[in-house]
């Protein structure tokens, strides 16, 4: 009987997910939301950036190779949210991201999160520090 119930459990729980991700209308709120949380620029720099290493005569095909894969990007992230978020909790988070607030966030985020990595490597090498001393 559990296994029953499991597996009714299982089969809602991917029709559910099936859905959703198979809804255009969630797929393309949510595409919108990942850009304006300020990933869009963060992608955009980070293909500038790693562009920097392409010669001036091949920059304009780079560019455009590099960013027809964004789509595709895109598209996988936007899976990965709709597997944790509703489509109206995305719809709320984008109306968060275009009030001034959410405006001031996202535009602060990339920097917060390198800071955050670079304090988090630093902790990390406290505690490695403190580690060494108990072998």
């Amino acid at each position: 009987m559990k296994k029953v119930i499991l597996a009714c459990l299982f089969i809602a729980a991917f029709s559910i997910k099936v859905q959703a991700q198979d809804n255009p209308e969630f797929k393309k709120e949510t595409i919108e939301f990942i850009k304006i949380t300020g990933a869009g620029a963060a992608f955009d720099n980070a293909i500038d950036q790693i562009g920097m290493q392409v010669s001036a005569a091949n920059k304009a095909a780079y560019n455009s190779e590099a960013k027809a894969t964004l789509d595709d990007l895109y598209n996988k992230l936007a899976d990965i949210y709709m597997a944790e978020f509703t489509q109206d909790e995305i719809s709320q988070l984008v109306k968060f991201y275009h009030t001034n607030l959410g405006k001031k966030l996202a535009s602060k985020q990339l920097t917060l999160t390198q800071k955050g990595m670079m304090l988090g490597q630093n902790w990390g090498m406290e505690v490695n520090t403190i580690a060494q001393k108990y072998k």
